[in-house]
């Protein structure tokens, strides 16, 4: 298991990955929103940065908080407590930016901070197919459990898609 600062910040993930030993594709990355405990899998995880200016966007859903220009990179922001219908609280020192590659396009998810990356294994992940909407479609992957702890685990592609607008499609992603 990797801790994870909540005050350092790695500007990249390839060499967290590289001092793991495990294969990566059953890791990760756990953070916590509200009082619940979430993971995304360290394969779509390009860095973890703390929040800096947050340029506004006309037009998108109340979830898009906006953009951020990361070294000559526009990346769109998405507050995921208001994705998930959470009430709103004030940034801190603790809330950071996961940022994701998803359908080849950058994608930052504010959150309250960062715990650890975790090893999963498959075995351990209770399929969500009883959390599907009335699509069949859900952002929710599965269920991982660790000892007596459960990290819902995300279906990033799905969490960046909506009816109203597609996150990777934003304009300002691909310039």
């Amino acid at each position: 298991m990797t801790q994870l600062s909540n005050t350092d910040h790695p500007q990249a993930m390839p060499g967290l990955q590289a001092e793991l030993s495990e294969p990566i594709d059953t890791m990760y990355l756990t953070f916590p929103v509200g009082t619940e405990l979430y993971g995304v899998s360290i394969t779509v995880v390009t860095e973890i940065v703390g929040l800096q200016r947050i340029m506004s966007v006309p037009d998108v859903p109340h979830y898009i908080k906006g953009v951020i220009n990361l070294r000559g990179k526009v990346i769109p922001l998405m507050d995921v407590r208001l994705r998930f219908g959470i009430p709103e609280k004030e940034y801190d020192d603790r809330t950071v930016v996961i940022v994701l590659q998803v359908n080849d396009a950058p994608v930052g998810l504010i959150v309250d901070g960062v715990n650890e990356v975790l090893d999963i294994p498959d075995d351990h992940i209770d399929r969500a197919h009883s959390f599907s909407n009335s699509e069949g479609r859900s952002l929710v992957k599965g269920l991982g459990r660790m000892d007596e702890r459960v990290a819902i685990l995300l279906d990033v592609s799905r969490l960046v898609e909506d009816e109203e607008i597609d996150i990777v499609d934003i304009p300002a992603a691909r310039a």
